[in-house]
């Protein structure tokens, strides 16, 4: 299927690992003008080269934090004006919110909510203006099937999730759609992490929990990052105009409900 996007622009944040680079490595063979954004310049670099001689398709980077002003300034200097914008960042280490300090939750809304809005909020107009706009918000399933240790994630990402239902629905008769990706369990340094920060309280080893939690999906295994790039890829797709203000599981099954 020919996703009609080749020739737009596209900024990914978290773009040079997991599934950030999975969104921006699908986007570039769709023909996008990617440009990635983190915090790594050694990372960014090695990633844009890598999807550049794989895709056939120049990819740019610019070392941004999500969470500050002068990192969403960067990136948009670095990728004006984008027609695509996938918004993704890393959730906290597991805890117990009893230890769970003003400043955590403050990092943990600039991280997951505040910096995300943000950047919505500078570049919305233009795609409005230019009649083309896609959102994707890399959110997690722990929004519907929320885990008390994932406390700072629920709570942020859901604030989100909330904002952008509003928006959405103002902003899809002018071809801009918003939409938010709901991951379960993925092979990605992120899962890896957030295992090592159950360790001490499972008395595990990290093989053992790694395995347990990949084994426990219906479907037997981890996600791939592969496989919520190409789902995002849909999602900016031209064909995608008419879903605006989901929020769409890719977890192999895990979330028990109906709805």
């Amino acid at each position: 299927m020919d996703l009609g996007i080749s020739g737009k622009t596209a900024l990914v944040f978290g773009g040079s690992r997991g599934m950030g680079r999975a969104c921006a490595l699908q986007l570039a063979r769709e023909g996008v003008a990617v440009t990635i954004a983190a915090r790594n310049p050694q990372t960014l670099e090695q990633a844009a080269a890598e999807i550049s001689r794989e895709t056939g398709i120049g990819v740019g980077w610019v070392s941004a934090d999500l969470t500050l002003d002068t990192g969403r300034e960067a990136a948009l200097a670095a990728c004006p004006h984008p027609d695509i914008l996938i918004n993704n960042a890393d959730g906290p280490m597991p805890g117990d919110f009893r230890n769970w300090s003003h400043d955590d939750w403050i990092a943990a809304l600039d991280s997951m909510m505040l910096g995300p809005i943000d950047m919505i909020r500078r570049v919305v107009d233009g795609m409005i203006e230019r009649r083309f706009g896609r959102i994707v918000n890399i959110v997690s399933r722990s929004v519907k099937a929320p885990h008390a240790e994932l406390g700072l994630s629920n709570g942020a990402r859901a604030g989100l999730i909330g904002f952008v239902s509003g928006l959405a629905r103002q902003t899809v008769r002018h071809n801009v759609t918003i939409n938010n990706l709901l991951p379960g369990a993925f092979a990605t340094d992120a899962q890896a992490r957030h295992i090592r920060g159950m360790l001490e309280d499972t008395g595990k080893t990290f093989e053992q929990l790694w395995d347990e939690r990949g084994r426990a999906s219906p479907a037997g295994r981890y996600g791939q990052p592969e496989e919520l790039g190409a789902l995002c890829a849909y999602v900016c797709s031209a064909q995608a105009s008419y879903m605006t203000a989901q929020n769409i599981l890719l977890d192999g099954g895990g979330y028990p409900g109906t709805y």
